[in-house]
């Protein structure tokens, strides 16, 4: 029978293949009660377990030499989880009081842990919870006597390449067998956007669809399988007519993918002689082979916070500096744009390391970012210095989250004075000259961007958080993410109206949100004067060819006449014009 499921697209592409279920641990286990004498072997058989997924990870950890950076963070994520000791002791305590298995007091535990992350307002620290069940689940594999890592048992005949993975839920380590086999696609029943499987998906450049919901129950092994990592659609055991169609759309979708290739080394200019630069945005260090890969010419959004989150502690500044340098000379002389630390008290695991234990009604609009750091001097000088160090090594420019007042961009370029003056008696080297920039993420910025222009180097305008701010809609929210408009007319004026501010004063600007890699926007962009890109490295060669295609002389009256309209629904058919006859 033929049926189709739909979840989250997150990794482009399509895959034909068979079904290749994995089975997973389950978290339901029997409470049992058990005699006094035995609660000290109990705690024991605990610890063992712990120990031997441990060794398990730090086994894995020993053969990520050949493995993206990525891998290698999350890995370490997974260890930090397992050492806390909400995991580590708290079950033990759990064991002596109650009397309980290991197993049923792990895993009490871990639905106390999961609901604390299920409260955060902050999509990516919700999907961590993710993370927890997945380490429980190892540990509860070690206690019940099924250890070890995914079956890749294959049947006689078939290639792993036509395999499409099947699963309730990937961990890093089970994605890291990915590295040594070659499977078409994977699909899950969880997962979000932002979830490790998702970026390790992207990272692996093959196609997924994750929150399927029941995709692991439905699914029989081997049954016939279409992965449109694209649309967000799982197909299976489809008829002949639809597998038809979509082996013409995988070969049509290679065939796009060959020819872009080809315009790595093309040099981003329009029709009518403009040159346009590409950058690229990364979380990590191991992002950089990525970033060149997709012809970035520089990295025009480095986000310094996932150094941060990654670990779940501060950073020492060796540490930042290291990781600042490995970006800076990976980039063979490129620029690198380093974003200070986006956290806030909704993207931080132990609040109370950074800023007391004060609960936040709406942390969107309370201290973080920019704010944060000037609260937490110590913390901000740290970054400063590790981020001038590291300029020393290569183009470095300094972008700053968050701004809305001159009296924050005064105690800013403050701050960054006295960070130099230390290195200056510690005799550091660092470049005096470094460029400081802001971002453009809140209406009122863009509104009053007279006061950046004076006092910075350059402007970044953050679409994500300016969207989000203009039009107070939460995207993450289901219930009113339909209403999150790029196409808005009051998106559109506060983009238009700072582009065209700076352009007066010959101040660079450039767009790091998800438009700048929205290639039907691309005109748009450049028709309102843009003339920077920064974006994940997967659309730039995409975002290239729509700029080659595209004269900018032609676009800038008819733009002009399109943000005149008020209406969304006006604009949306305009660009579609726009796109089709240029």
């Amino acid at each position: 029978m033929s049926f189709t499921l739909h979840g989250l697209a997150v990794s482009g592409g399509i895959a034909i293949g068979q079904a290749h279920l994995m089975s997973h641990a389950t978290l339901e286990v029997s409470h049992l009660v058990i005699a006094p004498r035995m609660v000290d072997k109990e705690v024991a058989r605990f610890e063992a377990a712990l120990q031997r997924v441990r060794e398990e990870f730090a086994a894995l950890k020993g053969r990520m030499k050949d493995t993206s950076a990525e891998f290698g963070a999350f890995i370490d994520l997974h260890s930090m989880i397992l050492s806390d000791p909400e995991l580590a002791e708290t079950p033990k305590q759990l064991i002596r009081e109650r009397r309980c298995n290991a197993e049923w007091a792990l895993v009490q535990q871990m639905e106390i842990l999961v609901a604390q992350f299920e409260k955060f307002d902050d999509q990516y620290l919700r999907e961590r919870s993710y993370d927890v069940r997945q380490v429980v689940e190892r540990v509860v594999k070690e206690l019940v006597g099924q250890p070890g890592r995914m079956s890749l048992r294959t049947g006689k005949g078939i290639r792993e390449e036509n395999l499409i993975v099947v699963a309730h839920d990937l961990s890093p380590a089970d994605v890291i067998a990915y590295k040594e086999h070659h499977f078409a696609a994977f699909v899950t029943d969880v997962g979000g956007s932002t979830s490790h499987t998702a970026i390790l998906a992207r990272s692996l450049r093959i196609p997924a669809v994750l929150g399927l919901l029941n995709a692991r129950q439905l699914i029989h092994d081997g049954e016939v399988l279409i992965v449109d990592g694209t649309r967000g659609v799982l197909i299976v055991n489809p008829d002949p007519r639809i597998l038809e169609e979509y082996r013409l759309r995988k070969s049509q979708i290679e065939l796009e993918r060959t020819k872009l290739r080809r315009l790595k080394t093309a040099k981003s200019v329009t029709l009518d002689g403009v040159d346009i630069d590409l950058h690229a945005n990364i979380e990590l260090p191991g992002d950089v082979a990525n970033a060149l890969d997709g012809g970035a010419e520089g990295i025009g959004l480095f986000r310094s916070e996932f150094l941060f989150l990654d670990r779940g502690d501060m950073p020492t500044e060796d540490e930042q500096f290291e990781a600042y340098r490995t970006v800076v000379k990976g980039m063979g002389g490129r620029p690198v744009t380093i974003r200070t630390f986006d956290l806030g008290y909704d993207k931080d695991l132990h609040p109370e390391k950074v800023h007391g234990d004060r609960l936040q009604s709406n942390p969107a609009l309370g201290l973080r970012a920019i704010r944060l750091s000037l609260a937490e001097p110590k913390m901000f000088q740290t970054q400063l210095r590790a981020i001038l160090r590291a300029s020393k090594y290569g183009k470095i420019k300094l972008l700053i989250p968050m701004l809305s007042q001159a009296h924050e961009i005064d105690q800013t370029l403050a701050a960054i004075e006295r960070a130099k003056s230390s290195l200056r008696g510690e005799h550091v080297g660092f470049d005096e000259a470094i460029e400081v920039g802001a971002m453009i993420e809140i209406p009122a910025a863009a509104l009053a961007v007279g006061l950046f222009l004076r006092r910075m180097h350059f402007l970044s305008i953050g679409t994500n958080d300016l969207i989000q701010y203009t039009l107070a809609i939460d995207r993450s929210d289901e219930q009113v993410a339909a209403l999150y408009d790029p196409l808005h007319p009051a998106v559109l004026m506060l983009l238009a109206h700072t582009i065209a501010s700076a352009e007066k004063v010959a101040i660079p600007v450039s767009i790091c949100g998800e438009l700048a890699g929205d290639p039907t926007l691309t005109r748009l962009l450049l028709g309102m004067g843009l003339r920077q890109f920064s974006m994940h490295p997967a659309q730039i060669l995409l975002v290239k060819q729509k700029i080659m295609q595209s004269n900018c002389s032609e676009l800038a009256p008819i733009v002009r006449r399109m943000l005149r309209h008020e209406e969304p629904a006006k604009i949306r058919e305009q660009l579609e014009k726009l796109n089709a006859s240029v």
